[in-house]
């Protein structure tokens, strides 16, 4: 049975754990908002350049630009898998899910995997394993801006468009609300028709009017469907970066809660054991008492 000392350390140590988890929870809770704010503010522009893909992909022959290439399966096709993942525990499940699904879709693919890795958590577990990567970056969501997804995107373009890799798949976890985040896993390249079609749109009209374009369609084409490449990167990594905060804030808050049980229930033990203690001196008081 432990002593009263150790049952008061225990509590104390206990007391201190619940102070951090509840510091925690605030940051988690005031960067969750930030970054919600920054999802809201991109989702208006990725919805507008998804219409305009719409039109202008209706209207020209997909063979005009590599990124639009359905190459045929092959026994050394190669798709590059870019996994995102946080760069911090204390998260629950969060990196968990997201490198389980990645585990999944590499186990059932039919094509070599190469993977791109983001975040710390995924560059650990997959860099222990002898995967090939073709690029890794940590650090990302300390600070995270729109060239950091340029560069993930320009490096997924020119593996695709060089040859080196026939797909180009995206794993993240996506935000829904503080308590659900969701695993996404979305082909990036080649781009899905049914990315840029008309009925892709959710509750959008079928577009019945024609445009004149100037400079060309195919100009246009060129300049948008890198854009909507790194649109698409960016809008993971917000994704992500919400969702890791949203996960963090949750265990956190979850943490808070069982360490006040703990303490409950502790301070219930020790006074259980200091009243048996009172209790078993009383008795030897009151038996040294009756010898004499």
């Amino acid at each position: 049975m432990p002593s009263l000392i150790d049952l008061r350390r225990r509590i104390r140590s206990v007391k201190n754990t619940q102070q951090i988890t509840k510091a925690m929870k605030m940051v988690s809770a005031a960067k969750l908002r930030r970054a919600q704010e920054r999802i809201v503010n991109a989702r208006p522009y990725a919805v507008q350049m998804q219409r305009v893909l719409a039109s202008v992909a209706s209207r020209v022959d997909p063979s005009i630009h590599p990124l639009l290439a359905v190459r045929e399966p092959r026994p050394e096709s190669k798709t590059l898998v870019v996994i995102v993942t946080g760069d911090k525990g204390l998260c629950g499940s969060f990196n968990t899910n997201v490198i389980k699904a990645a585990g999944g879709f590499i186990g059932s693919s039919h094509d070599t995997c190469v993977l791109g890795l983001v975040g710390r958590k995924g560059r650990d577990y997959f860099g222990r394993r002898g995967f090939e990567v073709l690029f890794d970056t940590i650090g990302l969501f300390q600070k995270l801006r729109y060239q950091d997804a340029q560069a993930i995107a320009q490096t997924a373009m020119e593996a695709f468009i060089g040859g080196k890799v026939d797909r180009v798949v995206l794993i993240y976890n996506e935000f829904k609300s503080v308590m659900t985040q969701r695993v996404v896993v979305e082909q990036l390249l080649p781009i899905r028709r049914g990315d840029v079609d008309d009925s892709s749109l959710a509750g959008a009209p079928p577009n019945q009017t024609d445009y004149l374009y100037e400079p060309s369609a195919q100009e246009i084409f060129n300049q948008l469907l890198p854009r909507y490449i790194e649109v698409q990167v960016y809008r993971a990594l917000l994704e992500s970066n919400a969702a890791f905060f949203a996960a963090q804030m949750t265990a956190m808050d979850t943490a808070t809660k069982n360490s006040a049980d703990m303490i409950a229930d502790l301070t219930l033990y020790m006074n259980k054991v200091r009243q048996a203690a009172i209790t078993r001196e009383i008795i030897e008081v009151v038996s040294g008492a009756q010898a004499l």
